[in-house]
């Protein structure tokens, strides 16, 4: 297995190396997409995906009376993130879990928020996941998606090709998806790096 294979699964040694590498890596982009997104102080957020955990210390500042859970189905990711968030595990704010979006741990209509970083490219059935972040979320809830990629430029060939497993897709692709889902009012926002934000709400 390639180095490149952990930004799918991290796993063991280079698992851990890649996910201390994701929160510093991916700081910027997470920052220019949560622009995008107001949830509530109150807001009971999901983050799938939650790779090294910076994301969900992020959103548990943005709702400093919530509560933040993740999931992750790397064992490594899961670590990493619990370690990162000690503090709000502590005190009740957070917990993480190892799981996959496939089949989501949760009652239905639990969450105002679910958030994807950096992870789409990696969910098995699209549409099916999907179908389970509409689930779980509230009526009215928000989906937020944001990606580094837009399957818009050359570099991102690149990536598919190094990365087994990987889907990288267009805004139109994601919204295809999304509606099909059911999620309706949806947004994306790109920049000239090639970032993509995109926001539905159930």
């Amino acid at each position: 297995m390639s180095f490149f294979e952990n930004t799918r699964k991290p796993v063991g040694f280079g698992g851990k190396i890649m996910v201390a590498m994701m929160n510093f890596g991916h700081s910027a982009m997470a920052g220019w997409g949560l622009s995008f997104l107001r949830p509530a102080p109150d807001a009971m957020v999901l983050d799938c995906g939650c790779g090294g955990g910076a994301n969900i210390k992020t959103l548990l500042k943005l709702c400093p009376n919530g509560k933040v859970q993740g999931i992750d189905y790397s064992a490594v990711s899961v670590e990493k993130t619990r370690k990162v968030n000690a503090g709000a595990i502590a005190a009740g704010r957070c917990t993480v879990q190892q799981a996959s979006v496939a089949e989501l741990p949760f009652e239905a209509e639990r969450f105002d928020v679910v958030t994807a970083f950096e992870t789409v490219y990696f969910w098995p059935e699209l549409a099916q996941n999907f179908r389970e972040v509409y689930r779980v979320l509230k009526p009215g809830g928000i989906f937020f998606i944001c990606n580094e990629a837009n399957g818009e430029t050359t570099k991102d060939d690149r990536w598919t090709q190094i990365i087994n497993g990987m889907t990288i897709y267009t805004d139109t692709a994601l919204k295809e998806y999304l509606e099909k889902a059911g999620f309706c009012q949806i947004q994306s926002h790109k920049n000239k790096k090639g970032w993509l934000c995109v926001t539905a709400q159930k």
